[in-house]
């Protein structure tokens, strides 16, 4: 028990973080006046879209890159360098 301590009190401090700021903006939502129109909702659908698919791809090629060994290349390179 002694050893998980800090992982638990690190795991009670973030989820208490999470519910502050999930609190934080349920308030702000519901103090909000503010109505969006259709292109705002477009916007933000396709916004939040094309993040997600350049996150998708990004991630995609560093698996890709670590996998066909160019990450040991490159860092191979960057040692013989140092090594001289």
């Amino acid at each position: 028990m002694r050893r998980h301590l800090p992982t638990l009190l690190l795991l009670v401090v973030l989820l208490g973080f999470l519910a502050l700021a999930l609190s934080f903006m349920v308030s702000a939502w519901r103090g909000s006046t503010a109505h969006m129109s259709v292109h705002g909702w477009v916007a933000l659908v396709l916004g939040v879209v094309f993040s997600v698919l350049v996150g998708c791809g990004l991630m995609g090629l560093m698996f890709y890159s670590s996998r066909r060994g160019y990450d040991e290349r490159a860092s191979g390179e960057a040692q013989r360098r140092d090594d001289a």
